[in-house]
């Protein structure tokens, strides 16, 4: 019998991969680790080919004995493997230009995990990582699956309600950020200050107390309007306003920023697609200039550059929880997983984004209590608007589909938004196979993209 960890990463030619190495090699004492599978699709083969590289060198910079390989087989890397973890981006960035710039012509917000283009995403990623469950199931029906694939709460979702796969939990890089951030605002050391956080993927809230039990969290809001708030690279920097956050007594994550400054974060997002691009566009750019830095035979440590990605610290999330399930650690980690009762407004079966202790057993939450009446009514809009956009990608259908549409609060229902929806159907159909019947009588009605960017990708799509 083989000695050592195995962990198979699906999307591994992502340039978040080098981050994911520093995270397993600080920890390798103890997680021990034999071997790291990294896994990608056809169009990305290059990019993990310089992935394999740059890692293996960051590891025999160490003093490590791991391989590190790469294939496009994924049932090879599956095969025993004891963790595997999920951070693919179903048709790489420009799928997220096409989400972005669409709902954008229209004038309406395009986003990573938000709005119309969060939905789309789902569309995409939830049939794939169904797929990778069901072949865990026949390859390695012992591991854990740690997703880190956006919207991560809707994927760990779907895993747990249509793939039927309890041993899953999803992550995301937003509260670590908050936890490294803040308690310097307090004077305090992050080990003395107690979180407890609540909602769902990129839509919850916290509180935050000090070691004798004193609440600090109203501190915590003046100190957010006087310093640094941690904010990812990702989001443009718009207040919440102080009277709100008062009112609640929770700390808002930043996303809430699209739903608290809509009218503020829509103009921003606006002003971007009309001059500079939108984000994909930049994030591309950054892309392009990290795998030059890649390439380097002599690079064989993470680059400072990765911070401007807008992940930063994920390996944080990911690592740690690894670690703490192999070694039943009992670590504290914010994760997506199921309520069971921690969120008292959203049913116990759904998964929600909580305080947890991880050990061998997964996920231990901690009650939370109701949310107050504002963000009760939010949180359950949200959910909904969830559960709905999941059912679509499950079944394909395209009623269901336009529900979620109607009920997303950054979606304005009416023709346009219907229209926007139909657009974004075309523009991603070679990874819509589900959608197939509806997206050909799409066709046939004369639905084309209008934003020129998009449509120009869609055409590279088809050559690929």
């Amino acid at each position: 019998m083989k000695q050592g960890v195995k962990i198979a990463t699906i999307g591994g030619g992502s340039s978040y991969t080098p981050e994911l190495m520093e995270g397993f090699i600080k920890r390798y004492e103890e997680l021990p680790i034999r071997e790291i599978w990294l896994v990608d699709v056809e169009e990305g083969s290059e990019k993990l080919r310089i992935v394999r590289e740059m890692s293996q060198r960051m590891w025999d910079a160490s003093p490590y004995d791991v391989q590190i390989y790469a294939t496009l087989n994924r049932e090879e890397a599956l095969k025993d493997a004891d963790f595997v973890t999920t951070q693919f981006r179903v048709g790489q960035f420009d799928a997220r230009v096409k989400d972005e710039r669409i709902p954008a012509y229209y004038g309406m917000l395009g986003q990573e995990t938000n709005g119309a283009g969060g939905m789309f995403k789902a569309f995409r990623t939830i049939p794939v990582v169904l797929a990778i469950v069901e072949e865990m199931k026949q390859l390695c029906p012992n591991v854990w699956l740690i997703n880190f694939a956006n919207p991560s709460g809707m994927v760990t979702e779907a895993v747990v309600r249509y793939g039927h796969w309890e041993k899953v939990i999803g992550l995301c890089n937003v509260p670590v950020m908050a936890m490294m951030t803040e308690p310097g605002m307090l004077g305090e050391a992050k080990e003395d200050l107690i979180y407890k956080f609540a909602g769902l993927n990129h839509f919850h809230w916290h509180k935050v107390a000090d070691a004798k039990g004193n609440d600090r969290t109203n501190e915590l809001i003046d100190r957010l309007y006087a310093d640094d708030n941690g904010l990812p690279k990702n989001i443009f920097d718009v207040p919440f306003f102080k009277e709100q956050l008062k009112q609640m007594q929770m700390i808002p994550c930043g996303y809430h920023r699209y739903y608290y400054r809509e009218e503020e974060m829509l103009h921003h997002a606006l002003e971007e697609y009309r001059t500079i691009g939108t984000r994909a566009q930049q994030v591309k750019e950054t892309e392009a200039e990290l795998f030059e830095l890649y390439k380097d035979p002599k690079l064989d440590h993470k680059p400072e550059q990765l911070q401007k990605r807008g992940g930063a610290y994920y390996s944080d999330a990911a690592c740690e929880t690894i670690a703490s399930i192999y070694g039943n650690k009992e670590t504290q980690i914010v994760v997506s997983t199921k309520n069971d009762g921690a969120v008292p407004d959203l049913p116990a079966d759904c998964v929600v984004e909580v305080t947890a202790y991880v050990g061998a057993n997964g996920a231990r939450n901690v009650a939370f209590g109701s949310l107050p009446p504002a963000e009760r009514g939010w949180l359950q809009v949200m959910k909904n608007m969830e559960l709905l956009t999941i059912e679509a990608a499950v079944t394909g259908d395209y009623g269901t589909a336009l529900q979620a549409f109607t009920i997303n609060p950054l979606v304005r229902s009416g023709e346009t938004a219907k229209r926007i929806m139909d657009e974004l159907f075309i523009a991603h159909e070679a990874y819509l196979p589900q959608f197939k019947q509806m997206i050909d009588r799409l066709k046939e009605e004369g639905i084309e993209v209008k934003d020129e960017v998009a449509r120009n990708l869609i055409k590279v799509t088809e050559e690929i």
